[in-house]
């Protein structure tokens, strides 16, 4: 149901690789004892003995009418991934049929002829996700089923391949058609949000099958007929363009019967044909900009490159991430934190099939001369493809690239599970497996190689494509389709003929559903460490792997004691350098470790988290211990480190969604501490007024070991662990000073009527809208379940009222959602509805519309309880797949001061909650009375809307930008 351009081919092998790589010493932390040294310490297997150990087992059968069929066994949790890949993608469209490929994913959601709706069978058997999305060269839809469901999943699945087209009308054309194009609308509406259509415009001739965005033209969407999308179906979804992977749960030999029996009688359908695509060489140098509403000007460097079964391909991706992927990149060394002439840098080779894109990026700091930037910018590729890397760089950046991919060998299925990497494998390169090869190739590249490949592709004419901060001239409507609009007239709009229907076949009946199992959440040790620090760790040793988050009880509404932006700048300051290490060292030493170490706030909470390998626990928790506790707050890198925080502010004020979000927090909570804006940046004159003191002064106050808790899951027992804590943490003293109290209980501006907050953002193609409340209750309220199974009846999913109407049956907006936010303080209902411009008002009348009407004259159905209940207790076993995930919960539950078993007792907590107690909390807390509405849009489309309303209207404008910043 959205563009999603993540290939996982590589994605989920990386856990054994990244162990292999010998850390480096780091300095130890200031007072802390070193690390006694293993006696009998193994040496370090070598990269390619570990890529051979990793695996993802399968089997692999193919139907007679084609149908390729991948099963892999994994019996951690009783979960199937569903993953059907069609070899069909937007490459595949002809002139005059942009967008089809991602427009028809839209419809296959849409119901076929045995099943009416696609989602409501899955979501009440306890699936989680059910998605698809578009690219270049596939579609595909994935769903995680209980195991007892698998057969529901294999039906409606062998449904839509097999019988689709007598459900597809005529109406479901024209929704489905608006919410595509409010998706496109969304996109536009970004900041830099024209950048892709350029860059494929410039790189590509008219023509070339990558040319054309995946989303498609508005003139090429309008004209699809229905005509047009049943041969689509005809022409391409045959079972013999269809790769499905079968993960988890399950084995070949129970998973062969199934297939033959839902996909056996489908038909074979016309072969695919392949397209020619390859890479293009500019004959000479291009350069072109584009104006449009951004903070900062933005340099950029294009060229194609070669396709995912090139030769040349893992070296390229090796070395673009260390030209400006890495966080000690040679862009981000020279630009950022040298010569401190951009705020932001990137490099990145984007593979598809049959080629890709290569692309590097500079966000100029506000004040650089352009002349000089560009310079800057171009003599560090030149320097790079003239030396090469170095030997460091290459292993650093292999152990981070592989490393920041283990996560997925957690997931069976979703988007980038082990599921997706089978198909891939299969789909792109006829092999399952061709993540082994990829993964040996990585661990086997030398500087010599990685050079070589640079200079055969980036030494070719270049496309600099910038964008510059001025009104946006250009309309992303017009933009996106074939390339040849200029000479060659528009497709007539779809005229609606009416076309005879498609018979449906012989009636199919959906398979009951067998046992489903229940939710086994894993026991949770807990330990002190000796000055008092808790810990809570759950063992999981499904990937060689630890995450760890030490958090402190402070976050952006600790800034209410302090300064607005003060948590946020000082959390950024953490990893910029300490008394040993600088932040390149810092950087460089968790490539090193393949570790990664994050620091992030919340409203309530500072965090740092630590994602590390089992085997280099250790010295990884000694760095992040090191970051915490000794951050240096150089002068120099604070001026370098706020400039990037005011450009970000800049950013942030330009987008329209976090502008709203921002706006919406300030208007629901006055002068409480959750005014802070969500997103720890304060506003532009506190922020430009930070100094190093009260950084230092504000780390002091806030980051200390009794405010201070411990959660760690993954592969280590409490007997490993607590010394290493003990060695970096334990040993940390509380200072003297008492411990500050942010006061979440102070008083919240008193409720008063509805109100519209109207922010002009001029040359918008859609309206932000954003609606909140704040409710009577805090995160620590008990027995609130039956609130959030209301708001889940309300726009608390895909199915939800509010997307339901707004989305797909009016097709006004991409998705709306609400949500009743849960911190430790007042907790307050929100609800975010995008939607295309001269629909701004109505669309407010249709959400006022549909929450006054739950539960007065809608109540809930039997349906939405059953979805809302049953379904949800399904859903609990794949909730839970992750280590992340499971750490996640036990950090809220700690936050809130809820059993920890509390998840494990969802399920008879759900079973007690009818629909009346349903409709009673949304009568009394999900009301649409005294909702304050934020609308971030243009003033001259959208006003007039407003006025019959009958809720008074602020105009404001947007404000303004940090000093400096465009």
């Amino acid at each position: 149901m959205r563009l999603a351009s993540r290939s996982s081919a590589i994605a989920l092998a990386a856990a054994l690789l990244v162990s292999a790589c010998a850390a480096a010493p780091t300095a130890p932390v200031a007072s802390a004892p070193a690390a006694p040294a293993g006696k009998d310490a193994p040496a370090p297997a070598s990269p390619a003995e570990l890529v051979a150990k990793v695996d993802i087992p399968y089997e692999k059968f193919v139907l007679a009418n084609g149908l390729t069929t991948i099963v892999h066994t994994d019996r951690k949790a009783p979960i199937v991934g569903v993953t059907a890949y069609y070899k069909v993608g937007s490459k595949n469209e002809p002139r005059g049929k942009t967008g089809f490929a991602h427009l028809y994913e839209h419809l296959f959601f849409g119901g076929s002829a045995n099943v009416p709706d696609f989602d409501i069978p899955l979501e009440a058997a306890g699936s989680t996700p059910t998605n698809g999305s578009t690219w270049y060269d596939r579609t595909n839809y994935v769903e995680t089923v209980p195991t007892g469901a698998l057969d529901v999943a294999l039906f409606m699945e062998s449904d839509r391949m097999g019988h689709l087209l007598p459900a597809v009308t005529q109406d479901k054309l024209d929704k489905q058609r608006g919410v595509v194009q409010n998706e496109k609308r969304q996109g536009d509406n970004q900041p830099y949000g024209l950048f892709e259509y350029a860059q494929s415009d410039g790189l590509l001739p008219v023509g070339h099958p990558y040319r054309h965005s995946t989303i498609g033209s508005m003139a090429d969407l309008d004209a699809a007929t229905l005509t047009d999308v049943r041969k689509w179906f005809t022409d391409h979804y045959g079972p013999n363009n269809v790769v499905l992977v079968l993960s988890g749960d399950i084995d070949a030999a129970t998973a062969r019967p199934k297939v033959e029996k839902w996909f056996g009688d489908i038909p074979r359908g016309p072969d695919i044909k392949p397209v020619a695509a390859d890479p293009v060489t500019l004959s000479a140098p291009v350069k072109r900009e584009i104006a449009d509403q951004v903070p900062v000007l933005r340099l950029t460097r294009n060229w194609t490159g070669p396709g995912l079964n090139d030769a040349d391909t893992p070296a390229l991706q090796i070395g673009m991430h260390i030209l400006g992927g890495l966080a000690s990149s040679r862009l981000d060394n020279e630009l950022v934190r040298g010569q401190q002439l951009a705020v932001a840098v990137t490099a990145s080779a984007q593979v598809f099939q049959q080629l890709g894109l290569l692309n590097m990026a500079m966000d100029v700091k506000p004040g650089v001369d352009r002349a000089k930037a560009d310079a800057a910018f171009d003599k560090v590729l030149t320097d790079y493809l003239r030396d090469g890397p170095t030997e460091d760089e290459v292993r650093r950046a292999v152990v981070s690239t592989l490393s920041g991919e283990i996560g997925g060998l957690e997931r069976v299925g979703g988007f980038s599970g082990k599921g997706a990497t089978l198909a891939e494998g299969q789909v792109y390169s006829d092999d399952p497996a061709k993540y082994k090869q990829d993964l040996a190739r990585m661990a086997a590249l030398t500087p010599a190689e990685i050079k070589a490949a640079m200079n055969k592709w980036l030494s070719r004419p270049v496309y600099a494509l910038d964008v510059v901060p001025g009104e946006r001239k250009e309309s992303g409507d017009a933009m996106g389709g074939w390339g040849d609009e200029a000479q060659k007239p528009a497709p007539r709009p779809d005229p609606k003929t009416k076309v005879a229907a498609v018979p449906a076949g012989p009636a199919r009946e959906m398979p009951p559903l067998g046992q489903i199992g229940a939710l086994t959440f894993p026991a949770i040790e807990r330990a002190t460490l000796s000055n008092g620090i808790e810990v809570a760790l759950a063992r999981r040793s499904a990937v060689p792997k630890v995450v760890l988050s030490l958090d402190f009880d402070a976050g952006y509404a600790a800034d209410a004691l302090d300064t607005p932006g003060t948590q946020g700048l000082m959390l950024a300051m953490l990893d910029q350098g300490t008394s040993k290490l600088d932040a390149t060292g810092i950087a460089e030493a968790q490539e090193r470790l393949g570790a990664r170490i994050s620091v992030d706030g919340s409203l309530d909470t500072s965090s740092v988290t630590l994602s590390a390998l089992s085997a280099n626990l250790a010295p990884s928790l000694d760095l992040m211990a090191q970051i915490v506790r000794d951050p240096a707050f150089a002068p120099a890198e604070v001026a370098r480190v706020k400039t990037q925080a005011e450009a970000e502010l800049a950013q942030a004020l330009s987008t329209p969604s976090a502008l709203a979000a921002r706006s919406l927090g300030a208007e629901l909570f006055g002068a409480h501490p959750y005014a802070q804006p969500s997103d720890g940046l304060g506003n532009a004159a506190s922020l430009a007024a930070l100094t190093p003191e009260q950084l230092k002064a504000a780390h002091a106050k806030w980051l200390r070991p009794d405010l201070a808790r411990i959660t760690v899951v993954g592969d280590v027992t409490m007997a490993e662990l607590k010394p290493m804590l003990e060695r970096a943490f334990g040993q940390w003293q509380a200072p003297a000073l008492p411990r500050p109290v942010k006061s979440i209980d102070s008083a919240l501006p008193a409720a008063g009527a509805s109100r519209i907050v109207l922010i002009d953002r001029p040359n918008s193609p859609q309206s932000v809208i954003m609606a909140g409340r704040v409710l009577p209750m805090t995160g620590k309220t008990p027995d609130t379940e039956a609130l959030q199974l209301a708001n889940d009846v309300m726009g608390g999913g895909f199915l939800s009222r509010l997307n339901k109407d707004l989305r797909e049956e009016k097709g006004w907006s991409y998705g709306v959602r609400s949500g009743v936010a849960q911190p430790v303080g007042p907790r307050s209902l929100q609800v975010a509805a995008p939607v295309q411009s001269d629909k701004t008002g109505e669309a407010i009348k249709a959400i006022i519309a549909d929450m006054g009407a739950f539960p007065a004259s809608k109540p809930v159905t039997a349906e939405e309880l059953q979805r809302v209940t049953e379904g949800a207790i399904r859903q609990l076993p794949n909730q839970f797949e992750t280590g992340a995930a499971v750490q996640a919960a036990i950090r809220k539950n700690d936050r809130l001061g809820r059993p920890e078993d509390y998840y494990v007792g969802l399920a008879a907590k759900y079973r007690t909650i009818d629909a009346a107690a349903i409709g009673s909390a949304a009568a009394q807390y999900l009301q649409p009375k005294g909702l304050t509405f934020v609308v971030v849009g243009d003033r001259k489309v959208v006003e007039p809307q407003l006025k019959g309303l009958g809720i008074p209207v602020e105009v404001r404008q947007a404000p303004a930008a940090p000093q400096g910043q465009e």
